[in-house]
C-alpha cells in the first residue's frame, strides 16, 4: 500500500507492477486486477518461477513504456517465526544472521537485472519503518494505525551494481545488512537519518480523484442492473478472468500484432 503511495506521489502509480506470489492472483476481483495489470505471480520455488518470470520480464523492456519494478527479495512477510527460521538458515550456511529483516533470495532479483539492465536506470532499496508497531491489514483499513510511516530509499545507478550473479547476491546481502542495522536504529531514533517530510497530498485534487471513482463505480453499478448486453460483457469478462488467472494466460497484446 505504502509503495503505491509513494509511486501516487511521484507521479508514477501507472507504471508500478510487482512481482507477488501466485496464490495472490487467484483471489476474486483482486487477483483479476493484478492479472491485468501484468504482476508477475511466482510460486516461490526457482525451478517453477525461472520461466515464466523471464519470459514476462522480457516483455518489460520497452523504453517507451516506464516501469517501476517493485520485488521483494525476502519472499514473505517478517514475523517472529520466520525470522528464527532465518536466522537458523543463516547461522549453518555462514550468512550474516539479521534480526530485523529475513535473509534475501538472490536469485529473483538476479533475474530481474540480467533481464532488464539494459532498460533500467537504478535500483531503489525501499525500507519501511512503522512507528510503535507493525500495523495489520485491517489496522490500515479502518485508519488505525501505524500512526507515522517512515520510508528510507537508497538510489544506486544501474552501472554501479554487478553483473555477475555472485557478485550481485553479495551486493544484495551487505544492502540487507545494512537495512537490518537502519531499522534496528529506527526502533529507538524513532525516524531514519537525514530525515524530510513528505508534503501532503493536494486536498483538491484528493477530493476530485474520489468523487471521479464514486461516480465511475455508480454508472457501472448501473449498468450492470439495467442494461442487458452490459450484463452480457461483465460475464463473459468475468468468465475469461477466472480461467486466465488460475493458470497466468496471457495472450499477446493486440497492438503487438501490429508492429510485428
Amino acid at each position: 500500500m505504502y509503495l503505491w503511495d509513494l509511486a501516487l506521489r511521484k507521479g508514477c502509480i501507472g507504471y508500478i507492477k510487482y512481482i507477488l506470489k501466485s496464490s495472490l492472483m487467484r483471489l476474486p476481483i483482486f487477483g483479476w486486477a493484478f492479472h491485468i495489470l501484468e504482476f508477475i505471480p511466482v510460486e516461490r520455488k526457482w525451478e517453477a518461477d525461472e520461466s515464466n518470470m523471464r519470459r514476462m520480464l522480457s516483455t518489460f523492456k520497452d523504453p517507451q513504456d516506464p516501469l517501476w519494478l517493485a520485488i521483494f527479495p525476502e519472499g514473505t512477510d517478517f514475523t517472529e517465526q520466520k525470522c528464527i527460521r532465518s536466522q537458523k538458515y543463516a547461522a549453518e550456511h555462514g550468512l550474516p544472521i539479521l534480526k530485523n529483516v529475513l535473509l534475501p533470495k538472490t536469485k529473483g532479483f538476479c533475474a530481474c537485472l540480467q533481464e532488464l539492465g539494459g532498460s533500467l536506470n537504478a535500483v531503489y532499496d525501499v525500507t519501511i519503518g512503522y512507528k510503535y508497531r507493525c500495523p495489520s491489514f485491517l489496522d490500515n483499513v479502518f485508519g488505525v494505525d501505524p500512526s507515522e510511516v517512515h520510508i528510507h530509499i537508497s538510489r544506486f545507478p544501474i552501472d554501479c551494481i554487478p553483473t555477475s550473479e555472485d557478485k550481485i547476491s553479495t551486493w544484495l546481502m551487505d544492502r540487507f545488512r545494512f537495512k537490518d542495522q537502519l531499522l534496528y536504529n529506527f526502533q529507538f531514533q524513532g525516524q531514519f537519518p537525514d530525515q524530510a517530510k513528505e508534503s501532503d497530498l493536494p486536498t483538491v485534487k484528493s477530493i476530485i480523484n474520489c468523487v471521479i471513482v464514486i461516480t465511475l463505480t455508480g454508472l457501472c453499478m448501473y449498468c450492470i442492473f439495467s442494461s442487458v448486453w452490459f450484463k452480457i460483457y461483465v460475464s463473459v469478462v468475468c468468465a475469461y478472468l477466472v480461467p486466465a488467472t488460475y493458470f497466468n494466460i496471457r495472450p499477446q497484446p493486440v497492438l503487438e500484432l501490429f508492429k510485428m
